[in-house]
This record gives C-alpha cells, sequence and structure tokens, in this order.
C-alpha cells in the first residue's frame, strides 16, 4: 500500500499543498495529469528525494515519512532509467543489495533470477552504453526490484520507447506486479499506456489528486503534452 497524506511540498514558486490518495495493497496504480503538474514531485516526496513540508507518506502502514530512501521499502524506476554508466548489467541488478551488505552468494542468486525473469540474461556483462531503450527499462527494472521493495514506482516508463517496445514492456509491467505482489504507482500523461495496465486510476489537476473511473480513458485526451 502506498498513502500519502496532507501532502505540502515547494520548490521556488511551485507549490503542492493537501494532496492526499491511496494505492491499496497489490494494485496497479497510475497517475495522469498535465506536463508539470507535480506528478514526478510526488514520485520523488514517496521514494525519499524530496522532504515534504508537511503531511506523511506510509508504505504498507509504516510511516516513512523521515526514512532515508533504502529504509522505505520502495522500488523507483526514474523516467531516463538512471543506468550507473560504469557498471555491467550484473552490477546494476546487484547494486540495491550490495549497498545492504547482503551476502555475495545471495547478490549473486538474486541477480540471476532477476535477469531470466526480465529477459536480460544475455546482457549481465555488457555495460549501458549501446543497449537498447528496452533493455534499459529492463535492467532498470530489475534493479528496481533486487531488494524485493512492497512498493514499485515509476516515472513515465514507456516514454522513451517505441511503439513495438511500449507493447513488451506494458506486459511485462503488469507480468511483474502480479508475480511479486507490490503496490505500483505509474506515471503517465498517455491515455492508451494507463488504459492498458491500470487497475487504479488517479488524475491530477490544480495540485489536488482524486480516483477517476477507468471508464473516463476511453475520451479523447486532454492532457497537455
Amino acid at each position: 500500500m502506498i498513502s500519502l497524506e496532507h501532502i505540502a511540498i515547494r520548490s521556488g514558486a511551485f507549490a503542492l499543498s493537501e494532496v492526499s490518495f491511496t494505492v491499496p495493497g497489490s494494485v496497479y496504480g497510475v497517475l495522469m495529469g498535465p506536463t508539470g503538474c507535480g506528478k514526478t514531485t510526488l514520485i520523488e516526496v514517496i521514494c525519499g528525494l524530496r522532504r515534504p513540508e508537511a503531511g506523511r507518506v506510509l508504505v504498507n502502514g509504516r510511516d516513512v515519512t523521515h526514512e532515508p530512501p533504502g529504509n522505505r521499502g520502495v522500488g523507483y524506476v526514474p523516467q531516463d532509467g538512471a543506468m550507473f554508466p560504469t557498471m555491467t548489467v550484473r552490477q546494476q541488478l546487484g547494486f540495491a543489495l550490495r549497498i545492504r551488505r547482503r551476502p555475495a552468494e545471495e547478490t549473486a542468486a538474486r541477480v540471476e533470477e532477476l535477469a531470466a525473469h526480465l529477459g536480460v540474461a544475455h546482457l549481465l556483462d555488457r555495460k549501458p552504453h549501446g543497449l537498447s531503450g528496452g533493455e534499459r527499462q529492463r535492467v532498470a527494472l530489475g534493479r528496481a526490484l533486487a531488494a524485493r521493495p512492497a512498493v514499485l514506482l515509476l516515472d513515465e516508463p514507456l516514454s522513451a520507447l517505441d511503439e513495438n517496445m511500449r507493447g513488451d514492456m506494458r506486459d511485462l509491467l503488469k507480468r511483474v506486479q502480479r508475480e511479486h505482489g507490490v503496490s505500483v504507482l505509474h506515471v503517465t500523461h498517455d491515455r492508451s499506456e494507463a488504459r492498458q495496465v491500470a487497475d487504479l486510476l488517479l488524475t491530477m489537476s490544480n495540485g489536488r489528486v482524486r480516483q477517476t473511473d477507468l471508464d473516463t480513458l476511453g475520451a479523447p485526451c486532454t492532457c497537455q503534452h
């Protein structure tokens, strides 16, 4: 479960206040809204990259508002994947476990498991340079899942992919969510993408987040691109 309670945050002239919503446990939630409305800011509040001025962040009922990112039980895939340029895919996948000082044998086994699950086993000794967009996103997803988080945050995870790759990644994301039982918050402005993955649709407008009927995704898109 992901829950924000009365969140307020300010950065220069940009501000949000009294933002509250919940994504229940093991649910695939999608957050939509105009460009610049604060979707990524809320993702960064949940994962601990931004500190709110007021309000609480809860993960599976635990208040993590003041916890460092590594203690929140959250996996995060930023929009560009944020690969470490000097690390191999094997090192990328094992990163979260190494910084938690997990035993080398456990880390190696988890890396092999994730690589097989995500179809990147043949890339383990490659570095990010030269990987396709879809391959990079699969590696970023594996890195986010390595420590077995309760919550997975995805910021525009399909935006850099062509249409064929998007279909494959949509299917993969839904399969991963079901098999791992995580709560997902997926940020997008693409109605078709949201319609194909969402169990729960949240829309953000004028600094507020509200639950929206999934049937509205059949209407013409009025979001700003």
